[in-house]
């Protein structure tokens, strides 16, 4: 309750949030306070504010739920109690390819097991994880993007995710998407340099895909023009095959698009993104979300 009433400003939104009465989110949070001893919350105007006692807890709020979450389904899954529950997160390109193999297999393998599926792209879904709003979250991150060391592991990312159990699915590569009619899509299979398509307008993709492509360019010398920006990947390849521009997208986006009138060209040189499938250390020892990231692993080897 004081991690909503941190988020929403107040108690009769946390009450909402939450699916309770406002007195009862008042009462608990007066039971909080009196056994830490200490003021948690004052009113700012009609918005209720954290005190930094308040601050200091809501800070370890999302490891103690974490914990809680994990212990709970540890031990009903060991008394047999209940089927596990697993809430996880992906990014669009992954949920229509990776993810409804491992659920499948999933389901017939522990038909008890419940999973929900929300959609969100990298950092968003990492940070919902970490604030304990799912057990398993597919990301992925470029490679070289955050630099790597002397033995070319990507440094940045690696500490980006120091926290979190990380299990790799696959490697993914990145094509350049041009019309069926275009001159490069005529030239044969082979890889395109990207500087070839300097002067062509182009359709980015979402925020981090938007942010590798600009990267990309830079390294080989121009700054893309962007005509369109959208994170649904159908319009993409929707607006190349009218002709309107060119992309870049990974194969994985377009093995689930599937597009018409287009052509997908390899780039060199080749730009890669990894995919993985992320949780906190504690949920991994859930039997249930360890299953579901054995089957993750799986449908990426498959």
């Amino acid at each position: 309750m004081l991690r909503a009433v941190a988020t929403s400003g107040s108690f009769s939104a946390a009450a909402r949030d939450l699916g309770c009465t406002q007195p009862a989110v008042s009462q608990q949070m007066k039971a909080l306070e009196s056994s830490v001893g200490t003021p948690l919350l004052v009113r700012a105007g009609r918005e209720m504010r954290l005190t930094q006692a308040g601050q200091a807890l809501v800070r370890h709020a999302n490891g103690i739920l974490a914990g809680l979450t994990a212990a709970e389904e540890e031990v009903a899954a060991i008394a047999g109690l209940r089927a596990g529950r697993v809430r996880l997160v992906s990014f669009p390109s992954g949920s229509s390819t990776l993810v409804p193999t491992a659920l499948a297999a999933l389901r017939a393998a522990h038909p008890g097991t419940r999973v929900s599926l929300e959609e969100a792209e990298p950092p968003r879904s990492v940070e919902l994880l970490r604030e304990g709003d799912c057990d398993v979250a597919l990301a992925f991150r470029y490679e070289g993007a955050a630099g790597t060391d002397a033995m070319g592991r990507d440094t940045g990312a690696a500490e980006e995710w120091a926290d979190l159990v990380v299990r790799p699915l696959l490697t993914d590569r990145l094509v350049a998407l041009v019309p069926e009619r275009h001159r490069l899509a005529r030239a044969g299979s082979g890889p395109v340099d990207i500087a070839e398509l300097a002067a062509e307008p182009w359709i980015a993709g979402c925020p981090r895909c938007r942010g590798q492509l600009v990267e990309v360019c830079a390294g080989a010398g121009f700054t893309p023009r962007i005509d369109f920006a959208t994170d649904d990947y159908p319009a993409v390849a929707g607006l190349v095959g009218a002709g309107l521009g060119v992309a870049v997208l990974p194969e994985l986006a377009i093995e689930s698009v599937r597009p018409r009138g287009v052509r997908a060209v390899p780039l060199e040189p080749a730009v890669r993104r990894e995919i993985v499938a992320l949780t906190l250390p504690d949920l991994s020892q859930v039997p249930a979300v360890a299953a579901t990231l054995d089957e993750l692993v799986r449908a990426g080897a498959r």
